[in-house]
C-alpha cells in the first residue's frame, strides 16, 4: 500500500451511529442519532457522505452504500473510560484515558466558581448538571439580560 501523504479526517461530534458496547453504563443503549434522526424526517439526501462511503457504516433512510466509495469510512469506538467528547478528540490524536474525566455532578467547587466570578468581574448563573440545550431554555432570557454567563457540567 502507498504511504497516504494527506488525509481529511471529517469529526462528526455527537452524531453517533450506534450504541457502543459499554453505551447501557451512561444510560445511551440503543442510540443511534443518525438512523434515529433519518427515521423522523423521512431519510437523509446526502449524496456527497454518500459518495465517501457514509451508507455503508448503517442502515439509514435515504443514504444509499455505494458500490464504490470514493473515500475511506470507518465506525470507531472509543478504548477510553467516559462518553465525553473531549475524550474522544484526544483518543483521535492518540491518548486514551483510563479513567474518565471528572464531571462535577454537584456543579463545580464554590472555591472555583468564585475564583472565576472574581476575575470576570460579574456573578454566574446555573453552576449545575445539566443539558446543554434544557440550561439554555432555563436560563437562556436571564443571561442574556444580565450579562452572567451560564455555567454548566455535563458528561457529555
Amino acid at each position: 500500500m502507498d504511504a497516504l501523504r494527506q488525509i481529511i479526517l471529517i469529526v462528526l461530534d455527537s452524531v453517533g451511529i450506534g450504541d457502543a458496547p459499554d453505551a447501557e453504563a451512561y444510560g445511551d443503549a440503543g442510540s443511534n442519532t443518525v438512523a434515529n434522526t433519518a427515521r423522523a424526517v423521512g431519510g437523509l439526501r446526502l449524496p456527497h457522505m454518500a459518495a465517501l462511503g457514509f451508507g455503508h457504516l448503517g442502515n439509514f433512510a435515504g443514504v444509499p452504500a455505494v458500490a464504490q466509495p470514493q473515500g475511506a469510512y470507518g465506525r470507531l469506538t472509543e478504548v477510553s473510560a467516559g462518553k465525553d467528547t473531549t475524550s474522544g478528540h484526544w483518543e483521535l490524536a492518540g491518548v486514551s484515558l483510563a479513567k474518565p474525566f471528572p464531571t462535577f455532578p454537584k456543579g463545580f467547587p464554590p472555591s472555583f466558581i468564585a475564583a472565576y466570578e472574581s476575575r470576570i468581574g460579574r456573578g454566574t448563573l446555573g453552576n449545575r448538571a445539566a443539558s446543554g440545550t434544557v440550561i439554555l431554555d432555563e436560563l437562556g432570557a436571564e443571561h442574556v439580560s444580565t450579562g452572567r454567563p451560564i455555567v454548566y457540567t455535563s458528561a457529555d
